[in-house]
């Protein structure tokens, strides 16, 4: 799931530029009195390093946001126009096929498509950071995948769906900080906001999540080149717990060469659902590598590898036996910039959920693994407030025996085991 290579909360806060800085007037130094003609004259002015100390304890307010609008075009031409393809049969209508999970925010095609709007507030002095993030829009919600409220089919609405990420960070010191609330997860290579990313589609990766917790996290920095977090939370994507069970979360970052950073990132939780006391015997745990190269100003590599297991226990016949399922992939990006104004990026990604524990499935229901190849250029235009991405990518499924494969084709059939499209993407920061 998840996400530019950064920490937890910097994964989502490498967004857009900031705009203008706004002091907060009322911690603001009362000014002093000009001296009269009867008044000492040597009072001393404050030197450049005691106003710089002064405006720091004062504290600034920062306001960023973007948006983003697109159009697809899939060369299957599909019925539904959807990029889903199926991920098998209904359970409840078995000649109905139900969509599957093959792209995670670029679900349609042959239409203009709105993706997300992004309205961000920061304030920070030299003891304390304040974030609300918040989104809107089809892709907003398609984030909030794990909770049943409001435009996801709930009859219930809740403004908390807006919320992308909203927490504090206390610095002890310039090496430890705490931070609690809600944040960006540390895991993976690719975040949810369009501008920070090079390709404009989102990895199967990113797309089994997770992509945001609740909790709180605490950092040490041995220096500029090192650092180590560690955190509790409630779970992975929801916003209220569902057992009593809290998960671990931990980040090593190391900078082994300038221009070289390395991140190694691991979660364990209990995710199984339990209205009294929690299950034993359910554990999902993920390890997490993400890397990147900037190997010149112009040529850029990134890595990001994933290994996730899901431990049940499964009942047969009265007799209760514990399963891992296990999954995981692989992506490979490389980036390099023409000039200041064009730069092309090509990522290749292979994912394997063939023991189906999560969402990537073929036309029969069950586990199964993708090649995913894609091609983004990125226009820099307008002092770089807007970029305009056109991208190519193809997502091939193993062939099934029999007729009925991943993707659907122009009269409705699912006669295709994979798809390309083109996209014309538009994004705004501010």
């Amino acid at each position: 799931m998840k996400k530019a290579v950064i920490s937890v909360f910097s994964l989502f806060c490498l967004n857009p530029v900031f705009a203008e800085v706004y002091p907060d007037y009322t911690d603001k130094p009362k000014a002093k009195t000009q001296p009269s003609s009867t008044q000492p004259t040597d009072e001393k002015k404050p030197t450049e390093e005691q106003e710089k100390k002064e405006k720091k304890e004062e504290g600034k307010i920062t306001f960023s946001g973007y948006l983003d609008t697109y159009y697809m075009f899939n060369f299957n031409n599909p019925a539904s126009r959807s990029n889903l393809g199926t991920s098998g049969p209904s359970s409840d209508v078995p000649s109905v096929m139900t969509p599957g999970n093959a792209r995670a925010f670029d679900q349609k095609s042959g239409q203009f498509s709105l993706g997300l709007i992004q309205t961000k507030v920061a304030y920070t002095n030299d003891k304390i950071d304040a974030v609300a993030d918040l989104t809107f829009g089809p892709n907003a919600d398609l984030g909030n995948y794990g909770n049943v409220l409001g435009p996801l089919g709930n009859s219930v609405t809740s403004t908390s769906l807006a919320i992308k990420q909203a927490y504090l960070t206390y610095k002890f010191s310039s090496k430890f900080s705490v931070t609690a609330g809600q944040f960006g997860t540390h895991i993976g290579y690719e975040v949810i906001d369009a501008p920070v990313n090079f390709n404009y589609s989102l990895s199967n990766l990113f797309n089994n999540g997770p992509f945001y917790h609740i909790g709180a996290k605490a950092q040490y920095s041995f220096s500029d080149r090192a650092y180590l977090m560690a955190g509790v939370v409630n779970n992975i994507d929801n916003l209220n717990d569902n057992n009593k069970a809290k998960g671990i979360i931990s980040q090593f970052f190391f900078s082994p060469a300038t221009n070289w950073n390395v991140y190694v990132n691991w979660m364990g939780s209990n995710e199984q659902t339990a209205t009294g006391k929690t299950p034993k015997g359910y554990y999902y745990s993920l390890f997490d590598l993400t890397s990147t190269y900037q190997i010149s100003d112009k040529f850029y590599l990134g890595l990001n590898a994933a290994y996730g297991t899901n431990k049940v226990e499964i009942t047969d016949n009265n007799t209760t036996r514990s399963q891992t399922n296990k999954w995981g992939g692989a992506a490979i990006y490389s980036n390099y910039a023409f000039s200041e104004v064009f730069g092309l990026g090509v990522r290749y990604e292979y994912f394997d959920n063939k023991e189906g524990d999560r969402a990537v499935r073929d036309a029969a229901g069950n586990g199964t693994s993708v090649n995913s190849f894609t091609v983004t250029g990125n226009f820099t235009l307008a002092d770089g407030h807007l970029i305009i991405k056109p991208e190519f990518r193809l997502d091939a499924y193993p062939k099934l025996a029999g007729s009925v494969q991943k993707f659907e084709d122009s009269d409705g059939n699912y006669t295709k085991n994979s798809q390309s499209t083109f996209g014309l993407h538009a994004i705004v920061k501010f």
